[in-house]
């Protein structure tokens, strides 16, 4: 096991089966600490206060000059990636090439800025940035090439070195967001190096930095540049200052000391830890996810040779979504997308981790033995058959006034497969609730009791559900009672639910509530106001539902290709 230093891992607290650093890097006990101190210190203001606060941004700048290999006259600091891609755009002329696949903070820029009239696009198409794409492409029009060091679907690492090579002495551009800190590069060969604090550096929201090369100085015109950007930033005589001449021409305004002594504290336990033996630590967590996922007939489809933190993978007969629920239900944090799991450990995930991956995978993976006699207090996926014949038995038993009905979850969304009493008036064959729908979307399978809701007439109900799971602990089924509540008044207060009597109600409820949420007719929606209802459906277990996207797509008059962009973007 590769050796790293103590102090770096014990500054880090997040659970073993959070793998989900190429989203979110949760941040250290370092960086809670120096925010806590440094928020005391502006609340206790003095004469100096101020002064003393912004030096913060100084020691953020030297430390993230000393990990990129550059200096601080040619390091800025920003608030996140995407501000110094646009700046990166508008400050550029020309054409531009960039992949068709990039993640949408280095495609947006390069496309608003071509809308503005300041350069060209050049679009290479999808698939890995290797310095072979590149160079077919090049074309003497062109004079800026941008890539991400590390793809976000697949986990490819760029080969900068080669990158520069092919690109000569036009502008290389490289987001670095995925990549900076937990590989080795040799980031000086780039003239624009942007990246983002909040993932795999650990240093929250807010933060960031970009480097700049002598010949991006030269040759790109900062127009997005700000008072503090400029030469003589703090001598106001009613004049407009020319940019500087150093990174700082970048800066738009300061940032928040707090926030930069936060990054600095950051960056400093990456520089104490190595990139090195973080890197190799790692490339240890991802090989043993690969045994397990092998060991679970699951395929590896993100980059193996090249490789940052990244690794995606699919599990033949079994959808995105259903794993993503599994892992959810282990305890895992991952990305799940439509076409795959996207798994993403850092240096502090213990080893621990690869036995709860594989704890959760085997839940879907493992033959089930014929129905015996079950232990006690297990059940099975035959124990809900077995069940069928009793709901009518126990309907009598509780009279009048009350319905009971068993889930089977591996025939989601239409998952009655008995039902007894006419109380939500379903039948065998028809739908889970909203609520319960989405409680098995976010893997929320904990049994819920005497709970208030109201029936579809507006009867106020008592209802409980109480979760099957096979020997394993997962659930497969549920067994719910609802009954009517005399105490309460029609309609009264009470959790939130609807009993649709098929399918198709339930589609069409779903979306109508997300529609009405977004606050605007589907026929003046903006992107924003679509990606929010694919949201609020996403969160609501509206495409664990089969045909989801093409009923979606419709309502929303876009194409199943939009929609599926909407996810990517929402759980990227």
């Amino acid at each position: 096991m590769t050796r790293i230093s103590p102090r770096y891992l014990l500054q880090f607290d997040e659970p073993a089966g959070y793998l989900d650093f190429a989203r979110f890097g949760p941040p250290s006990h370092a960086v809670l600490d120096t925010t806590a101190a440094l928020l005391d210190q502006a609340t206790t203001a003095g004469p100096s206060t101020v002064d003393e606060l912004m030096r913060q941004e100084i020691r953020a700048k030297a430390a993230a000059a000393r990990l990129s290999g550059s200096d601080t006259d040619h390091t800025v600091l920003l608030p996140h990636t995407s501000l110094g891609l646009f700046q990166a755009a508008f400050h550029s002329t020309g054409e531009v090439l960039v992949s068709a696949s990039e993640f949408p903070a280095n495609t947006y820029p390069w496309a608003r800025a071509e809308q503005a009239g300041r350069l060209r696009v050049r679009r290479l198409t999808s698939g890995y940035v290797t310095s072979e794409r590149v160079a077919d492409a090049l074309t003497p029009e062109i004079t800026t090439v941008s890539v991400s060091a590390v793809d976000f679907r697949t986990g490819y690492r760029a080969d900068l070195a080669a990158l520069r090579d092919v690109v000569g002495d036009r502008l290389l551009v490289v987001d670095g967001i995925q990549g900076f800190g937990v590989v080795d590069e040799p980031w000086e060969v780039a003239d624009v190096l942007v990246v983002g604090g909040q993932k795999w550096l650990r240093a929250g929201w807010g933060t960031g930095f970009a480097v700049l090369s002598d010949r991006a100085l030269d040759r790109m015109d900062p127009v997005l540049s700000g008072w503090t950007g400029a030469r003589d930033p703090g001598l106001f005589d009613d004049e407009i200052h020319p940019p500087d001449a150093t990174a700082q021409a970048w800066s738009i305004s300061n940032l928040s000391p707090i926030t930069s002594g936060a990054f600095a504290e950051a960056l400093e336990l990456v520089e104490d830890a190595g990139v090195g033996a973080i890197a190799a630590r790692i490339a240890e967590r991802l090989a043993s996810f690969e045994e397990v996922l092998a060991s679970c007939g699951a395929e590896v489809v993100s980059a193996v040779d090249r490789r940052a933190g990244i690794l995606a993978f699919t599990l033949p007969g079994h959808p995105a979504e259903q794993v993503g629920a599994a892992l959810a239900n282990a305890g895992i944090a991952a990305t799940v997308r439509p076409e795959h799991v996207r798994l993403s450990p850092h240096a502090s995930t213990p080893a621990a981790a690869a036995d709860l991956l594989r704890e959760a995978l085997e839940t879907l993976t493992r033959p089930r033995a014929p129905l015996s006699v079950p232990a006690p207090g297990a059940t099975t996926h035959e124990v809900l058959t077995a069940l069928v014949p009793a709901i009518p038995g126990l309907a009598a038993m509780l009279g009048p006034g009350n319905e009971v009905l068993l889930h089977d979850l591996s025939r989601l969304p239409d998952s009655i497969v008995a039902i007894a009493g006419d109380l939500t008036g379903r039948s065998v064959g028809g739908p889970m609730t909203d609520l319960l729908l989405g409680l098995v979307r976010r893997g929320t399978t904990q049994d819920l009791t005497n709970y208030r809701t109201h029936g579809p007439d507006g009867r106020a109900i008592r209802s409980s559900t109480l979760f099957l799971r096979d020997a394993d602990g997962v659930a497969v089924g549920c067994l719910c009672v609802n009954s009517v509540d005399p105490a309460a008044s029609p309609g009264g207060n009470g959790e939130p639910e609807t009993f649709p009597p098929d399918v198709d109600s339930l589609q069409r409820f779903l979306v109508d509530r997300a529609v009405t949420k977004a606050g605007i007719p589907v026929d003046l929606m903006k992107k924003r106001h679509k990606a929010a209802v694919v949201r609020e459906l996403d969160e609501a277990g509206y495409f664990l539902i089969k045909d989801a996207v093409d009923h979606l797509a419709g309502r929303l008059d876009v194409t199943r290709y939009t929609i599926y962009n909407y996810l990517n973007e929402i759980r990227a």
